[in-house]
């Protein structure tokens, strides 16, 4: 290392000063053939440490259960998010899970039926609200004739129409039987003739009633009836326009917020109901190797206790175990490194500071955790073995 060699260097440097003073004769001074300079010196801050995984943690249930299927077995590496352990109960909860998302679905859909629902009844009420001022306009036309006269143009038309053929028929009908007159009373052909007479003089009779009545004016309960149907025809109208207009801009607004609110409580059960059911698998977070396992199959897990250990042994680093506050305020981020290792006396590897503790460990002393990132992986190196390291400290 190069703090021991500094330290070599030096009492040798020492030593030749006190013998070289200690001689009687004269000799002349060999010139040194190197010059150490204080530039070249750099001083360094000293500790020791541990191998450590880049990354590792206990993993452990946020609830409690019976373990049903353990998926890994120790010295398995596995890859982020991979099932490492399951409890049992996982059927339930999954049909839980089926039923938020039927029920997500059926608000989802009931909200979107809102608005086309709303666009069907605007176009309803439109439709409503163009007949109710046909309506409207037919019952005052109505009204207003019967200033005048009882029926419409086209009923008096009608009307006048089968008077002139009732008139028509009475005069065939007394040309036919004046043929017919002058027989006695009981012959058949004069009766038949008399007959026709008479249902043509009734006929002839009812169409004149009818011309007579329809040509007069409508008596009192006649106008106080056509009144009341403009008004219940008004009546129609508005009740048509206060539809039209609650569908106009859209659907209505107290629907869609309970409908809005129906999906948002939907999403957050169905969230819920997932969470629950993620909460029976243990999952890997992060790539890693199985160091250990404490639980077996059938066994009872509480919440929190630890199921197996995770460490990411791809990447080991170095984490200083006495760095005494004294050092630590030497050394910063980024600082080089010496690291040998007792288990691995051969190998020396560099390294770069890539974390400082903000606090001061438990313990006795003062000491910072210090963490070394190494620039190489010797062969053999394993977590928890002893490791020395020398800090270059910046200038």
């Amino acid at each position: 290392m190069k703090g021991r060699y500094y330290l070599t260097l030096a009492l040798f440097i020492f030593l030749c000063l006190i013998f070289s003073g200690c001689s009687t004769g004269k000799t002349e001074e060999a010139p040194l053939e190197e010059t150490i300079t204080l530039e070249e010196f750099t001083p360094i801050v000293s500790a020791t440490g541990k191998v450590v995984p880049f990354e590792w943690g206990q993993l452990s249930f946020l609830n409690s259960g019976m373990i049903q299927d353990i998926f890994v077995s120790e010295g398995d590496f596995v890859e982020m998010d991979q099932e490492l352990v399951r409890l049992a109960g996982s059927g339930q909860l999954k049909a839980a899970v089926t039923t938020a998302e039927l029920e997500l679905l059926s608000a989802e859909k009931a909200l979107k039926d809102i608005y086309e629902n709303a666009e069907t009844a605007r176009a309803q009420a439109e439709v409503n609200l163009a007949q109710a001022r046909i309506d409207l306009e037919d019952e005052i036309e109505q009204r207003d004739k019967k200033e005048y006269r009882r029926v419409s143009d086209a009923t008096l038309d009608g009307i006048r129409a089968d008077y002139i053929l009732a008139e028509d028929a009475l005069d065939d009908a007394e040309e036919y039987f004046e043929a017919f007159a002058d027989r006695s009373e009981d012959d058949p052909e004069r009766a038949q003739a008399l007959s026709a007479l008479s249902n043509a003089r009734k006929n002839r009779d009812r169409a004149l009633y009818n011309l007579n009545y329809a040509l007069g004016k409508p008596d009192v309960d006649e106008i106080a009836k056509a009144e009341a149907l403009v008004e219940l025809a008004k009546a129609r109208l508005n009740d048509a326009e206060n539809v039209y207009q609650k569908w106009e801009d859209g659907p209505d607004l107290e629907q869609v917020r309970i409908a809005e609110a129906r999906v948002e409580n939907a999403k957050t059960q169905l969230e819920a109901a997932n969470e629950v059911l993620s909460q029976q698998t243990l999952k890997a977070p992060f790539l890693g190797t199985v160091s250990e396992i404490y639980m077996r199959s059938d066994e009872w897990v509480m919440a929190g206790q630890p199921v197996l250990m995770l460490a990411n042994l791809e990447h080991l680093q170095v984490e200083t175990t006495d760095l005494s506050e004294i050092d630590v305020a030497r050394i910063k981020v980024g600082d080089k490194a010496d690291v040998s290792f007792d288990a691995l006396p051969e190998s020396q590897i560099e390294g770069t500071v890539t974390k400082i503790a903000p606090k001061s460990d438990e313990g006795a002393g003062v000491n910072y955790k210090v963490l070394i990132a190494l620039d190489t992986i010797p062969d053999g190196l394993r977590w928890g073995m002893t490791a020395f390291v020398d800090i270059e400290v910046s200038k």
